[in-house]
């Protein structure tokens, strides 16, 4: 696994590049950064195995594809023993609507953010996430009014 110091400044802007347009031709990269299209390749190669560069996704316009509400959920747990929480965390992997989940500190335990298409299929998420499971003490919801910045780069 790469750790900060093992990633140069040319990686740095490969990265960089990356992160506003993932399908930019290697060629073009190379132009950008100063160096030969193999060296980047071999690069882009280097941080991908190392896990520096986790996926390669296309982010979509979550109204475009039908899913117009984002919903952000906090959830706590009666139990955060392992056994007690791990059937909540496989229904929240296996749930389509779930496009991210993180363990938190605070009141909470679970801050979720889903996408779905309406407050009925929010609903039946909700129930079949949380009403059913006898350790989850209580869950909070948020719907977004709106969307003042959506980006998953990363500072560099």
């Amino acid at each position: 696994m790469s750790t900060p110091s093992d990633i140069d400044a040319f990686d740095r802007a490969i990265l960089a590049l990356l992160q506003r347009d993932n399908s930019l031709a290697q060629r073009e990269i190379a132009e950008a950064v100063h160096l030969s299209a193999p060296a980047v390749q071999r690069r882009i190669r280097r941080l991908q195995d190392s896990g520096v560069i986790a996926r390669n996704v296309a982010l979509l316009d979550a109204a475009r594809v039908g899913r117009p509400l984002t919903v952000i959920v906090e959830v706590r747990m009666v139990s955060e023993q392992r056994a007690q929480v791990a059937p909540f965390k496989r229904r929240i992997q296996e749930e389509a609507a779930v496009q991210q989940c993180y363990s938190i500190t605070g009141d909470g335990d679970f801050l979720l953010v889903l996408a779905v298409a309406s407050m009925d299929e929010y609903e039946a998420i909700s129930e079949r996430l949380f009403g059913a499971d006898d350790n989850v003490e209580r869950f909070r919801t948020s719907v977004a009014l709106g969307t003042l910045k959506r980006d998953f780069a990363l500072p560099l």
